[in-house]
């Protein structure tokens, strides 16, 4: 970052120009504050630039409008201001040998303001230069009094004298405002102040004079020109614009909460992200700091500690994008034809006739074809810029040279800022992609051969969800993911729990904002403007509403958040049949719930078109031995060009069980009771028994191999006797008994043969076959040495032939399979872009 020495250095008596605006200036206390600040600058030579305090210069320009409506309460308003000012002097100057001057000036310029109104309210007309000559009594007001005050704490010195910038700033206004007559201005300055004054000066801001002596006002944000225009005058070592923030934000803070101060900015970088909207300064009024590489500091004058933001001509930063901002309520005009090809002055008859049509001109965008160009403009000017192309192109649209003059409306601009972008690779594809990932649509390119600025032109209702995916994407803030969960049962609640105790270090440490918004049960929903404490969110249900699946996806697919995920931990059918909108709309879909990809195969086969028009992910691991890598493994098998020939595997941590404990000693169906009361089981044992669930998981995985099979194509071998499918459950555990001798006749049979029983399911992938059922396996099989309620996968393979490869571990179980559903999650996290 560029300096100067600092102020105290011996020899160095270059001023320091501070500028303070209306809010830093707005009240007694404010202005006390100010006062404190300029008090403890440790420089001989400082120079004070008030603006008038907040809402007074709209409020004299109310007075001047009121008296053109010969509305008489003009009076009663320029009565209060008189008041508010009389009431802030009383309050900084308690002597009323202090006061008294201020005040009386204040009284002698107010009938002077109330004699000018009465003239405009008598011709009903008010001239532009009444109108400057009103507004401008703010400033002196504000800076006499400050002044008045500097005078009454120091009493000694340093001594302070106050400046009327009327009297050494002259400007010429033209089409591009205000411009400054240097040389005058610097010869009046001389005449004002002395060569060898040090003390503190107190300069009124926003007002100037013609050359004919008139007065004038540098136009809104003119406080801050004056600022700029006394920082070169005087030669300044660094000018101090003082405001309500604490410097200059990566992003609008309304729109991205976790916008963060800039550091450091150079001068273009300042100016690109002024121009594109943000709140910085003017770009006018850094002209004449940049043209003399004094360096502009941003800081807040209510938190006069943190060290804001310096504006110079090098600046020194890690970032290469500095913020990321955006232009509302914009229009693109898009002119098309194959007459345009090598034609040359197309573009200037097109920017041509919008100029002499007095329309702005925003952003231009032309592929190297020459087929179309097109440009940006404020949508308050889209029909007319409209009709002023089509009258300048009207031969070349009756002729065919050019086929169409498109106007789209409801359009806004974003702009990614950043002097480290030149020459950098991938910064153009990260901004894509991040807005890809968004699903967001790019309307129009332009970027500057500085490669300081890429701007894109994009939907206006996608403005505030652009701008924070791409400011996450930049890690200038976390990456925000609005999440809903469907289900906060055993597993779902297991989830909730888990991201409470991880939320925290992962926004700390990877810089992810992961906000549960919403959660659905069977009945009911909670939804939260905010987010939901996923540590306490079953006290929050009081609030909840009747569930409604489709205001749930809505209201998590919120507009201002760039990403949203329904994590459905529900064994619902009915739920999963809403996946396809889901991802056809944007929103990305994480489960275990099984039911979607184990059900017919088109609805399977249409979710991964829905995902790729959507541009979203479906994430559903936990499908399949729960939080064990089974799928991923199957997929990174094929993937890196392995083929897969068989898998087979206990599949059902509950079968595991009932055949690693079965030992014939006890009857099955007391091993099964056993199983449920400890929780082992379903509610219902024979959801367990009778294969189902292990027949889904093949499916998953047999789908996964490009298989085309389904559910009945399935040879499921089911351990339901026959004739107990129909009795409630405790009928089905009461008759099972008279089944126990079946079971026991298997097991001995198994015993004798020295082996065991497992419940097994199995894919041949060349034959496109799938068998699940009770096998007998020789006890040195895999299969047979797993812990009580492990799943096992074993894939045999081309590679994999000799020593197949198996995957093993608890494959059952709340917390392991949320833990599954978690990994998918932060997977997710990773695809949209951040450092997981």
């Amino acid at each position: 970052m560029q300096k100067a020495p600092p102020a105290d250095a011996p020899g160095d008596r270059r001023w320091i120009v501070h500028k303070f605006g209306g809010s830093s200036v707005a009240d007694a206390e404010c202005i006390a504050r100010v006062a404190g600040i300029i008090e403890s600058t440790p420089a001989p030579r400082v120079a004070v630039v008030l603006s008038a305090c907040k809402g007074v210069t709209d409020g004299l320009l109310e007075l001047v409008a009121l008296a053109e409506a010969q509305d008489a309460t003009y009076l009663a308003k320029l009565a209060a201001l008189r008041a508010r000012h009389t009431t802030i002097a009383n309050a900084l100057l308690p002597r009323a040998s202090a006061a008294n001057p201020f005040i009386a000036q204040l009284e002698a310029d107010c009938n002077d303001i109330a004699g000018i109104l009465h003239t405009v309210s008598l011709i009903r007309s008010a001239a532009g230069n009444i109108r400057d000559l009103v507004a401008g009594y703010g400033e002196i007001w504000s800076t006499r009094l400050f002044a008045a005050l500097l005078a009454e704490r120091s009493k000694a010195a340093p001594p302070v004298l106050w400046l009327d910038a009327r009297k050494v700033v002259v400007v010429e206004w033209g089409r591009l405002g205000p411009a400054v007559q240097w040389p005058e201005s610097q010869a009046r300055l001389a005449a004002q102040v002395p060569k060898d004054f040090a003390g503190t000066l107190v300069i009124t801001g926003f007002i100037a004079a013609q050359k004919n002596g008139v007065q004038t006002t540098l136009g809104r944000n003119g406080s801050d020109f004056s600022g700029s225009i006394f920082g070169a005058l005087l030669e300044a070592r660094e000018i101090v614009i003082w405001t309500d923030v604490d410097g200059v934000l990566s992003a609008d803070p309304r729109r991205v909460p976790d916008a963060k101060v800039i550091d450091s900015l150079s001068y273009s970088e300042a100016m690109e992200l002024a121009y594109f909207g943000a709140k910085v300064i003017h770009p006018q009024t850094m002209a004449p700091a940049v043209s003399r590489e004094i360096p502009i500091l941003i800081k807040n004058t209510f938190a006069a500690e943190r060290p804001g933001t310096v504006i110079c001509a090098r600046p020194t930063s890690s970032l290469k994008v500095k913020g990321i901002t955006t232009i509302d309520a914009v229009a693109l005009v898009n002119l098309e034809g194959a007459g345009m090809i090598g034609v040359p002055g197309t573009a200037q008859r097109l920017f041509g006739a919008l100029n002499e049509a007095g329309i702005s001109v925003i952003l231009i965008s032309q592929g190297s074809s020459e087929h179309s160009i097109c440009c940006a403009v404020p949508d308050r000017e889209a029909a007319a810029a409209e009709e002023v192309v089509r009258r300048a192109f009207d031969r070349e649209l009756r002729e065919g040279q050019i086929q169409r003059v498109e106007l789209s409306r409801q359009c806004a601009i974003l702009a990614v800022v950043g002097d480290g972008m030149a020459g950098s690779h991938g910064v153009a594809a990260k901004v894509f992609g991040t807005l890809a990932g968004a699903g967001i649509n790019v309307r129009a390119i332009a970027q500057g051969a500085s490669e300081r600025n890429i701007s894109v032109v994009i939907e206006a209702r996608h403005s505030t969800r652009a701008l924070q995916a791409v400011h996450a994407g930049f890690y200038l803030s976390p990456h925000t993911v609005s999440i809903g969960v469907i289900g906060p049962g055993l597993v779902g609640g297991a989830l909730l729990g888990q991201l409470a105790s991880q939320l925290e270090r992962l926004r700390g440490k990877w810089q992810l904002d992961l906000r549960v918004r919403g959660i659905v049960r069977s009945k009911q929903m909670l939804l939260a403007a905010g987010e939901i404490d996923p540590a306490r969110w079953s006290q929050s249900f009081d609030a909840a509403v009747p569930a409604d699946l489709g205001a749930f996806a809505r209201h998590v697919n919120a507009e201002h958040l760039p990403h949203a995920v329904i994590i459905d931990c529900s064994a619902s059918a009915e739920v999963a049949r809403h996946y396809h909108e889901w991802l056809a709309a944007g929103i990305h879909v994480v489960t275990p719930n099984k039911k979607a990809n184990s059900g017919p195969y088109d609805y399977y086969a249409s979710l991964q078109d829905a995902r790729r028009e959507g541009g979203t992910h479906y994430l559903y691991e936990a499908t399949v031995g729960a939080g064990l890598p089974v799928i991923q493994t199957l997929r990174d098998l094929r993937e890196t060009g392995d083929e897969v020939r068989s898998i087979e595997g206990i599949f059902s941590g509950t079968l595991a069980y009932l055949f690693n404990t079965y030992d014939g000693t006890a009857p099955f169906s007391a091993i099964v009771r056993a199983a449920k009361q400890k929780g082992y089981t379903e509610p219902d044992p024979r959801d367990d028994l009778s294969g189902t669930d292990v027949a889904r998981k093949l499916i998953i995985l047999a789908r996964e191999t490009g298989l085309r099979l389904e559910l009945a194509d399935v040879a499921v071998e089911s351990l339901v006797p026959a004739g107990l499918e129909s009795l409630d459950v405790d009928g089905f555990l009461a008759r099972l008994p008279e089944h126990d001798a079946a079971m026991a006749a298997r097991y001995a049979e198994a015993t004798a043969a020295g082996q065991v029983l497992r419940y097994v399911g199995r894919l041949d992938v060349a034959a496109g076959r799938a068998t699940v059922g009770l096998v007998r396996l020789d006890r040195r099989h895999p299969f047979a040495n797993i812990a009580l309620t492990d799943n096992v996968v074993r894939f045999e393979t081309r590679r994999y032939c000799d020593n197949p490869l198996i995957v093993q571990g608890p494959g059952a179980g709340p917390e392991v399979t949320a833990g599954g559903v978690f990994g998918d999650l932060l997977r997710l996290c990773a695809y949209l872009g951040a450092p997981t």
